[in-house]
């Protein structure tokens, strides 16, 4: 079989275009050669104050230390509710003083920026918001907080204070992801015709997965496609319809939560459809965690990641043992083209994410990862729970801010 091909000057066009164009990604990202240091975009020095919860999240992925690669931030101070985790991070992070309680940390420190380092979600609203009700800037863990309600009082919060947010969803912040943009928007897959993902599936398969994971791959898709307009769904627990009974109290502070096998499906403003879907212990070697963009001429996949792996098919059938078709590597400067970004900035979970929020702040502009973005990407979670309780269609944005799961299921 003769394999289909994208018509040479459209391939030509591709190649050779700037990363500099890319629709949505971040100047200080595309603009940085790649043998420079990890270096903040202005001169302005940032007072840094560390929140953390030994026991209860940590320091997220290393969140504490990631300002060590910027040197004009300073962390002055530290907060942890736990004596012995305190003063191993107090000692990690070379402070003379910490404190147990944040609130008084940022009151006494007065940092610039805190930075929410734990990676379970239960204390992220009170800490959010003793930050912005201070006027204190915001780098936070991802998930963002475990309901709508308390994402409502986060968003006010930091846009009635001037306070910029940026959630720690490292693909967000990649000029892959804006890559993988520009390529769709150029049809190289054609029309899109679906946005297909998974999660790890591990022991978290499920809604776990779905929190802790799948967020990543959900705010690829809102980047790529922005936010959709319904949500249907459908949860299992051991072999039956989560009801109820199923619901407990999720590990590492994500609140209620019941379900170990979700099926998700949201329509998205280009009329296509966007899938998730995991069960628990169900994963693969290699793993399937990632996102495919499937298209009328082939497809994109891309992984989590500051430079994550990003793959493309160029094949309408989908299937390369029919086709013969092979798949291509992705760079940042296009498909089969040899990655032309390097350096520690590139190779750190949060420098990106930081760089532009201390860009953000010194050119008055939202975060890329900003709290909104935040809010939109909880609500396709929890639109999730919110469908299948409902047994039925829903709508974003969603009526309900409590819980789904704390409210009576229709049977």
């Amino acid at each position: 079989m003769i394999r289909r091909n994208i018509p040479m000057t459209r391939r030509a066009f591709l190649q050779d275009s700037a990363v500099a164009s890319l629709a949505g990604c971040s100047a200080t990202a595309l603009s940085t050669p790649a043998s420079a240091p990890a270096r903040s975009p202005g001169k302005r020095h940032y007072r840094i104050g560390v929140i953390g919860s030994t026991g209860r999240g940590d320091y997220g992925h290393g969140l504490d230390t990631a300002w060590f690669a910027f040197p004009n931030c300073e962390i002055v101070a530290l907060a942890d509710d736990d004596e012995k985790g305190r003063a191993e991070a107090q000692k990690r992070l070379g402070l003379k003083e910490s404190f147990s309680d944040y609130r008084e940390m940022l009151d006494e420190a007065k940092p610039d920026i805190a930075c929410v380092c734990p990676r379970w979600m239960d204390q992220h609203h009170d800490m959010a918001l003793a930050a912005a009700e201070r006027g204190i800037h915001i780098y936070m863990e991802k998930p963002f907080v475990p309901t709508l309600e308390q994402a409502d009082e986060v968003v006010a919060a930091c846009d009635g204070n001037g306070v910029k947010f940026a959630l720690a969803l490292r693909t967000h912040y990649s000029p892959k992801l804006a890559r993988v943009k520009q390529l769709i928007a150029d049809g190289v897959i054609g029309q899109v015709l679906e946005y297909r993902c998974r999660g790890k599936e591990d022991h978290r398969g499920g809604a776990e997965d779905l929190w802790v994971l799948g967020i990543h791959v959900l705010d690829m898709i809102r980047f790529l496609a922005g936010h959709p307009s319904w949500c249907f769904a459908h949860m299992c627990q051991n072999g039956e319809p989560v009801s109820r009974k199923h619901v407990v109290e999720g590990d590492e502070g994500i609140g209620p939560l019941a379900g170990d096998v979700v099926y998700a499906t949201w329509g998205m403003p280009d009329a296509t459809v966007a899938y998730f879907g995991s069960r628990r212990k169900a994963m693969g070697d290699p793993s399937r965690y990632a996102l495919q963009i499937l298209g009328t001429e082939g497809i994109i996949e891309i992984r989590e990641g500051t430079l994550p792996s990003v793959k493309y098919l160029d094949d309408p059938s989908w299937c390369p043992g029919r086709s013969g078709a092979r798949w291509q590597d992705v760079s940042s400067a296009g498909i089969a083209l040899p990655e032309p970004l390097s350096g520690p900035q590139y190779e750190a979970r949060h420098a990106l994410g930081i760089r532009d929020l201390l860009s953000s702040i010194e050119n008055s502009r939202p975060p890329l990862c900003n709290v909104h973005e935040s809010l939109a990407v909880t609500e396709m979670i929890i639109s999730v729970f919110e469908s299948h309780r409902q047994r039925k269609p829903v709508s974003l944005p969603l009526e309900t801010r409590d819980h789904p799961f704390t409210m009576p299921f229709q049977v």
